[in-house]
């Protein structure tokens, strides 16, 4: 997950965060060297006998205190009564000093509804002001929360809740209230109105008596979160995120953040551009930011041209993270070099190292490998998913992102290729074999695979490479057109390439890597 920041630094600076897709190596930007290992004096920021990378920022203090929750702690920081959250449809706002009561009202009605600690709460919503309400008020009873795109189908709603024990359902739109209800899962719905309706159920949660049982006991290791991530391949994997996790997402992005400009934290403004039921923008605008006692402006759409267009004075920052390990690196600010093309330096705690992908031996900066990372922000493991957790952390806590990366002299990380096979597309992860299970269903296919292609405007996209039965006439609207219908509109086949037969390996995996470079070749043509 790469994101773009752009920073205002007049007084009291304008903050925008923006999910892109991560840079490709561009040689023509940044010619890369091969460096040997003492060739460059790296400091204290690369070990040639470990191989580990660190960041050159100064260590961050997080909190040690094993029973700390992710909401006493953003509502430990000193906010100055400011307005919190504001809607940018309608103006209307929260202060902060309502925002903590309303947390606790939402808290109390959910256990007079019967939730309890480690109970599962489905959040179906798009950006609203109500979000992070909602989602500090499960996590103040000690419950868990899981997140999806409110765009999603009846039957991915299905996969997940079911994966994740799903007890109770907000969403927003009647449509969606109609996809939950034949689940059995209770549902209320979240007003998309601001001027909430005193009938509503929803008001009746955030307006009632703080009278709750003591608050239970939440440690810092307690499950925060279950986000649903394709990690480095296959199909959609809950992603367990701690309280711990969110905690140090806190520190090393969010307060990091704040400490590279003078200003008072409390004078910036943010734009919520990113979608919060997304890691990134859970970790920024429904926790992070709201610890710093900043304002929020709520946005439920927004056109990339017209917020270019409207603030040329600001400077764009690449980030780069994942939902598997958060926050992973910070790109240049006033203070540092501006190379374009990487996506920064290591935030503070985090640990790098760049293998060779087949036989796992460290590099030196200025060659290309594997990224792994180590620190705070990594996940829990994956839901009830113990290979998958191996596969992806080893015994000694790297996780393997699946990114062809390398690292420059001065430390700068810059993405080349991925190993892994999931398609970012606007952002959004798709696994390919979730589209394949549908594709292999249709009565006309008898094979199928999906891989990516590179988009000037999405990214990548999804294209298709389907085999069709003999003396079949099945066209590419028609192959379109039938998985539209079962997908969630941005998982959509955008291409399809009708082929004899797919190229697999001795051991019958498809040649994914083949498929999009003969795809490449051909759309050149």
């Amino acid at each position: 997950m790469a994101a773009t920041t752009a920073n205002n630094h007049s007084k009291s600076p304008t903050t925008i965060y923006r999910k892109t897709d991560p840079p490709i190596y561009n040689q023509k930007q940044d010619t890369m060297h091969t460096i040997t290992k003492h060739s460059v004096a790296f400091a204290d920021w690369y070990s040639p006998e470990t191989g580990i990378y660190k960041s050159k920022h100064k260590p961050r203090n997080l909190p040690t205190d094993p029973f700390l929750d992710v909401v006493s702690f953003i509502f430990s920081h000193k906010h100055n009564g400011i307005s919190a959250l504001i809607d940018s449809s309608t103006g209307f706002s929260i202060s902060y000093q309502e925002l903590y009561p309303l947390v606790k009202s939402m808290a109390s009605g959910l256990h007079k509804m019967g939730v309890s600690q480690n109970d599962v709460i489905l959040l179906l919503l798009p950006n609203s002001i109500y979000f992070p309400i909602v989602f500090l008020g499960v996590l103040y009873l000690g419950a868990i929360v899981t997140t999806m795109n409110p765009l999603c189908t009846i039957s991915e709603i299905k996969k997940q809740a079911a994966d994740s024990c799903v007890s109770l359902a907000f969403t927003m739109s009647e449509e969606n209230v109609k996809k939950i209800e034949p689940l059995g899962i209770p549902v209320i719905e979240v007003p998309e109105n601001v001027n909430l309706p005193n009938s509503s159920d929803f008001h009746k949660l955030i307006s009632g008596n703080f009278d709750l049982p003591p608050k239970p006991v939440i440690k810092q290791e307690d499950t925060a979160a279950i986000l649903y991530s394709s990690g480095t391949t296959g199909t959609s994997k809950g992603v367990v995120i701690s309280h711990k996790n969110f905690i140090s997402i806190i520190e090393l992005l969010a307060k990091f953040e704040a400490s590279q400009y003078k200003n008072p934290r409390w004078e910036n403004v943010n734009l919520a551009v990113l979608p919060m039921f997304h890691m990134y923008g859970l970790s920024l605008f429904v926790t992070g930011l709201l610890t710093l006692g900043t304002t929020i402006v709520v946005m439920r759409k927004y056109d990339v041209d017209e917020v270019v267009k409207s603030l040329p004075h600001v400077d764009l920052i690449q980030c780069y993270g994942m939902t598997e390990c958060g926050i992973g690196t910070r790109g240049f600010n006033t203070d540092f070099f501006r190379k374009y093309s990487s996506i920064g330096l290591l935030v503070p705690n985090m640990e790098a190292k760049v293998v060779e992908w087949n036989t796992g031996s460290f590099l030196p900066p200025g060659n290309t490998g594997e990224l792994l990372l180590r620190g705070p922000p990594v996940m829990k493991g994956y839901l009830n998913n113990e290979e998958a957790t191996k596969s992806a952390i080893d015994k000694d806590g790297w996780y393997h992102s699946g990114d062809i990366v390398y690292f420059d002299q001065d430390g700068y990380l810059y993405i080349c290729d991925r190993l892994k096979d999931v398609i970012k597309y606007k952002g959004f992860q798709i696994a390919p074999a979730d589209l394949e299970a549908v594709l292999i269903l249709h009565p006309e296919i008898v094979d199928a695979a999906v891989t990516s292609a590179l988009d000037e405007v999405n990214g990548e996209i999804p294209v298709a490479f389907v085999v069709r039965k003999a003396r079949s006439v099945l066209s590419q609207k028609d192959v379109i057109n039938y998985v539209a219908k079962q997908v969630a509109p941005y998982k959509k086949i955008r291409k399809v390439v009708f082929l004899d037969s797919l190229p697999r390996s001795a051991t019958g995996k498809i040649l994914r890597r083949q498929l999009r470079i003969n795809f490449s070749n051909t759309s050149k043509l």
